[in-house]
């Protein structure tokens, strides 16, 4: 979601951040008309990622190449873009679309869209579910100022369930974020809260934007604009509970997505803010 204060941020960290070309390596260029990417997948098979953009885009997936060449623009025929805030796929090679972006915490049709595998080689493509669903902790809409804790903007599919990482949009932001959890079925749902975690103080630097687990399962990782918060050694699905280790990028952008390409290589993209950004980056855990 395009923030317009992230611009002034951005430009005076920039100048005071150093860089640095070991951290953080660029790939490409995302094509131009990609100007609010918000999730990115990947697929090893081809060495292609797919991605989207959020809200008042279009209802479409965008194929791209190693060299970042948009390939193939697939429309979601059956889905409308209200807020589209992730992308993510299962083991078989389907992929979920997450409309749940919710700047101000009073949507009421927050939703997942399935798309099978064999639909990703279509121009038109067809959802084949849609699961609605709902936070049982949040009674109004919105809710006070001091509790809008219920946006989302990351997670990922792993074992039938979806898992979603939340984005504290708070007054007096400290860093809350919660993990619920939804049944990867076509319905209307719950989602149930498994756990609360905390990032840093400072919104800029600690609030999530996208989310993904390593093919093996054994790492989660959380992005913001210039960390990655690791999650590791955790036991079944309680990923919180794990080590928790905050990873500086050395670089400061709108960041709105990420991907393990391997279980220890990440994909991250970010949006294009006065000039900053517009790319796809390739950052290798130690």
């Amino acid at each position: 979601m395009k923030k317009t204060f992230l611009i002034a941020v951005s430009i005076v960290l920039l100048a005071c951040q150093q860089k640095s070309d070991t951290d953080l390596k660029t790939l490409y260029s995302l094509p131009k008309k990609l100007k609010e990417v918000s999730g990115i997948t990947y697929f090893p098979e081809t060495n292609m990622t797919n991605t989207l953009e959020d809200r008042g885009n279009k209802n479409a997936v965008y194929t791209i190449n190693s060299q970042g060449k948009l390939v193939k623009t697939i429309t979601i025929s059956n889905a409308v873009n209200v807020d589209w805030e992730d992308i993510t796929k299962d083991k078989a090679g389907n992929i979920y679309i997450g409309d749940f972006g919710n700047n101000d915490n009073e949507r009421k049709d927050l939703c997942i869209y399935k798309v099978a595998k064999n639909q990703l080689n279509k121009d038109l493509a067809v959802a084949e579910y849609k699961i609605s669903f709902s936070y049982p902790e949040q009674t109004e809409f919105p809710p006070k100022k001091k509790e809008l804790f219920y946006d989302v903007e990351g997670f990922f599919e792993q074992g039938g369930y979806f898992y979603l990482f939340t984005k504290n949009r708070s007054k007096g932001f400290d860093g809350t974020a919660f993990v619920y959890k939804i049944k990867n079925a076509k319905g209307t749902q719950k989602a149930v809260k498994i756990g609360t975690f905390k990032t840093c103080s400072n919104y800029n630097h600690c609030v999530l934007t996208s989310a993904a687990i390593s093919p093996d399962g054994k790492k989660v990782a959380l992005l913001s604009h210039d960390k990655v918060v690791l999650f590791e050694g955790f036991k079944g699905d309680l990923f919180h509970k794990g080590k928790q280790t905050e990873i500086s990028l050395n670089h400061f952008s709108q960041k709105e997505a990420i991907v393990f390409k391997d279980n220890t290589t990440l994909l991250i993209a970010d949006e294009k803010t006065n000039k900053v950004g517009g790319k796809v980056y390739e950052f290798r855990l130690k």
